[in-house]
């Protein structure tokens, strides 16, 4: 139920902006929002969507959200949107921590104080851009961005239930 509610909640943002926002905004919020069901759906349904064409459908779907988002990131420079792109840069590295957290967990462990500092550098920066948007009076930007905040911890700790993610573990010791 909760986990439905966030995703209500940043489908309602991804259509705010597709309605309201720049062409790279719509995009990013539609291009994460995907990004972000299909790694649930394959962190949840890794069985049955480790076949055939499932399979391909999935890595197809998610190439072409991963290419929206790198799309969108070009168009907050050309429109010299700075804290988007900064947004979406940070995000991006941010994500690629996880993917290295869940697909090469020896990687990880063997590197875990590096990734931490890392994903302490990341959360750090992404706060930051929320103080930013809010002290400028963006309200909207900063409810989305610490909406992504909220769960994309989320989403990270469910991950891992057994074991606390980068960040968390790491604060811990």
């Amino acid at each position: 139920m909760f986990k439905a509610v966030l995703f209500a909640l940043l489908a309602a943002n991804a259509a705010y902006f597709a309605l309201a926002g720049t062409a790279s905004k719509a995009l990013d919020a539609c291009a994460w929002l995907l990004l972000l069901v299909l790694f649930e759906a394959e962190t949840r349904f890794a069985v049955e969507l480790a076949r055939g064409r499932r399979r391909f459908a999935l890595r197809a779907t998610r190439l072409a959200a991963a290419a929206g988002v790198i799309a969108a990131t070009i168009g907050y420079f050309f429109e010299n949107n700075a804290l988007d792109a900064a947004n979406s840069l940070l995000w991006i590295a941010m994500v690629v921590l996880l993917e290295l957290e869940v697909r090469r967990p020896h990687l990880e462990q063997r590197a875990r104080r590096t990734l931490y500092v890392i994903a302490l550098s990341l959360y750090a920066g992404l706060a930051l851009l929320v103080f930013i948007w809010a002290w400028r009076g963006d309200w909207f930007d900063a409810y989305d961005a610490l909406l992504w905040l909220f769960a994309f911890a989320t989403l990270e700790l469910g991950v891992r239930p057994r074991q606390a993610p980068i960040g968390v573990d790491a604060m811990a010791r």
